[in-house]
């Protein structure tokens, strides 16, 4: 191809409906971490796999992974035939919207005109369609869970995405549960309403389960915002029953700790590890280990002598403090950039047990950090701050020998 016809083809490329021409773009994003994320939603064997590796060739092909990229779209189109065999040409149009860039980066442009050629044939079928696009419901779903798994920023945006698929078709259970994720995520954002009755997510998830009774994920998902609102008869019951009807559904498992993590820490602790040998690395479920010894840690601190002779009770404290320490460290120590609250968590977990060099370490390492989101960045400010006005000062007598006095 000449220059020109290369450019032409660029301009072709813009137009399709795909990871590639979506908001989140390589400077937006750890592609690291999106890439273990995805990685880890395959293992544990996520419903809608074909999603997951169109996103993960997304990311393959950033990082300069183009054959890798192909391979993940294979897989996609492969699961895409066996599993919607009479809707296939409807939900290929983004992963034919990929592998033309994907193919375009290899410098392959025949290849890449050629899933444009296909692209052309299949949108031909619909009347709202442009020539290498169509804005229907699969294509709105699968931009809603491609924006929902890149960044807390995008969640309004995938939204409107499934609100646009629902306006078409309003039963579809795919694109309602992506309904019912992004107004759940929102709402743990903004802050939950007064009552469950006013609370968008709960309405939504009892919508997905009117219409599949077994999804077990909105069950445990729904739980969760019931206990929030005090509902703890119904909330325990849907867990129970997500747990009895998917008991290694690694989704399922994590939600299902988080809700007992508020009163069975043992019981959480258990499901996460169980979780933790299906997708062992897991930054979330090494945070959320970390959090439950943290919690019994605290616990044994308000009371030492309520469980343990004195002895004991020192011995089980620098156990968990070795616990708590241990799981936050694992849960950030290949996602610097994007683990944040875990290194605040691993960071007041030192201070706690007075190892003040190491928490300030931590802070100052987390302030230089840049192009990070703004909660975020003030969450680092927060915590900094409260070390230097907290515990700075007993760093410098620790290490001078002097009293509060002499400084």
């Amino acid at each position: 191809m000449s220059n020109t016809q290369k450019d032409l083809l660029k301009v072709s490329l813009d137009w399709l409906q795909c990871h590639f021409t979506w908001g989140p773009q390589k400077e937006n994003i750890d592609l690291d971490d999106m890439k273990y994320r995805l990685q880890d939603s395959i293992q544990a064997g996520v419903k809608y796999q074909a999603r997951s590796y169109n996103h993960l060739a997304f990311v393959n092909c950033l990082q300069g992974n183009c054959e890798e990229a192909i391979q993940n779209l294979k897989e996609a189109e492969k699961i895409l035939r066996e599993n919607h065999e009479h809707e296939f040409e409807r939900r290929s149009i983004i992963t034919y919207g990929n592998y033309a860039w994907v193919y375009y980066h290899m410098g392959q442009l025949t290849e890449a005109q050629s899933y444009l050629d296909k692209l052309e044939m299949i949108c031909k079928q619909f009347t709202d369609g442009s020539r290498y696009t169509a804005l229907i419901p699969e294509v709105y779903g699968e931009k809603g869970w491609s924006l929902l798994t890149s960044a807390a920023q995008y969640y309004e945006e995938a939204k409107e995405c499934f609100e646009k698929a629902l306006e078409e078709d309003p039963d579809d259970t795919e694109w309602n549960v992506g309904y019912a994720t992004a107004l759940f995520r929102l709402e743990g954002f903004s802050g939950a309403p007064e009552s469950g009755d006013r609370s968008q997510s709960v309405k939504q998830l009892r919508r997905v389960l009117e219409l599949d009774p077994d999804d077990s994920v909105a069950m445990v998902m729904l739980a969760l915002k019931l206990q929030e609102f005090n509902q703890k008869v119904e909330a325990l019951k849907l867990v129970e029953q997500a747990l009895q009807k998917s008991p290694d559904l690694s989704y399922v498992t994590r939600y299902a700790a988080k809700f007992y993590r508020r009163g069975d820490v043992e019981k959480a602790v258990e499901l996460l590890k169980k979780a933790l040998k299906i997708t062992p690395n897991s930054t979330f479920i090494h945070h959320q280990i970390g959090l439950c010894y943290r919690k019994k840690l605290f616990e044994l601190n308000k009371n030492p002598g309520s469980k343990y002779p004195r002895n004991a009770a020192v011995q089980q404290k620098a156990k968990l403090i070795k616990l708590c320490k241990y799981y936050f460290h694992k849960a950030f120590e290949h996602r610097p950039f994007t683990s944040i609250k875990a290194q605040l968590d691993f960071a007041a977990i030192c201070s706690f047990n007075s190892e003040y060099l190491k928490a300030e370490e931590v802070n100052r390492n987390l302030l230089k950090l840049e192009d990070i989101r703004p909660e975020n960045k003030q969450a680092i400010c927060l915590a900094a701050g409260l070390f230097e006005l907290h515990q700075k000062i007993k760093c410098h007598q620790l290490f001078s020998g002097r009293s509060e006095s002499q400084i």
